[in-house]
């Protein structure tokens, strides 16, 4: 009977045995934070946190930083109308003078700005489309549509600051140049290039298409603003020029 009853442990023993060992094997390995078991969803925090620039796919920093949202400028507006309208801006598309766009001489194309009236406090948001204005003081030409919302086209001209309030994805990296002079002649512009580039290194022309035809002289392509106001303080200083502009390039 001892023996009967010494195999009944025994059997009874080997078989919890088997038994544990066989519940091991069916939990899942726990997922690690890194690596989410398949099938079940990842960690995510309730309230994300708003990416950078440079953390966002194909936003890579330009050679210039795009300006950010809530940065201002402060001086002196214009609009402009006839007979620019119908014709091409300078980023390509018709320029339309009743629809709310403005020219700017260094921000992005397709950069949006509010602009207040400093005289009145009226404002308004635009989307820049064009270079200009080149006239000493003025910081942005606005159009006719835009101007009317400020009202503007009666004294023609405002104090006015303007904020960015939106900057397009994927600028191009940029360089700016000094326009020292807008010819109707092309020899004219060319003479003045070959003079600039032999006394500055680098000069070029740069067309707008008008009737007749507009040849802006750049010179130098510096690689942020304040190189390219630099250049412009020098040259307004060896030459005498003081018509002189910092403008983005917007094409190679």
């Amino acid at each position: 009977m001892r023996n009967v009853l010494a195999l009944l442990v025994t059997v009874l023993f080997l078989s919890g045995c088997a038994h544990k060992k066989y519940t091991r094997q069916i939990p899942s390995p726990p997922a690690s934070p890194a690596s989410p078991a398949a099938g079940a969803p990842a960690s995510r925090p309730t309230a994300p946190a708003t990416p950078t620039p440079a953390a966002v796919p194909g936003t890579a920093p330009a050679t210039a930083p795009v300006p950010a949202s809530a940065y201002s400028e402060a001086g002196v507006a214009s609009w402009y109308g006839h007979p620019y309208h119908g014709r091409p801006a300078a980023d390509g598309e018709i320029y339309d003078m009743e629809q709310l766009v403005a020219a700017h001489r260094t921000l992005p194309f397709d950069t949006w700005v509010r602009v207040y009236d400093l005289d009145n406090n009226k404002n308004v948001e635009v989307r820049i489309i064009d270079r200009g204005p080149f006239v000493d003081g003025r910081i942005i030409d606005l159009s006719h549509a835009a101007a009317q919302a400020i009202s503007l086209i009666g004294p023609g001209i405002a104090n006015v600051r303007l904020e960015v309030i939106h900057t397009p994805a994927n600028v191009p990296p940029a360089l700016f140049a000094v326009q020292i002079g807008a010819f109707r002649d092309p020899q004219t512009a060319e003479r003045v290039r070959a003079q600039m580039a032999a006394r500055y290194g680098t000069a070029r022309l740069v067309e707008r298409p008008e009737k007749p035809g507009v040849w802006r002289v750049m010179v130098g392509a510096e690689p942020t603003p304040d190189a390219a106001r630099a250049l412009s303080s020098r040259i307004r200083k060896e030459s005498g020029e003081r018509n002189t502009f910092v403008v983005r390039l917007d094409s190679e």
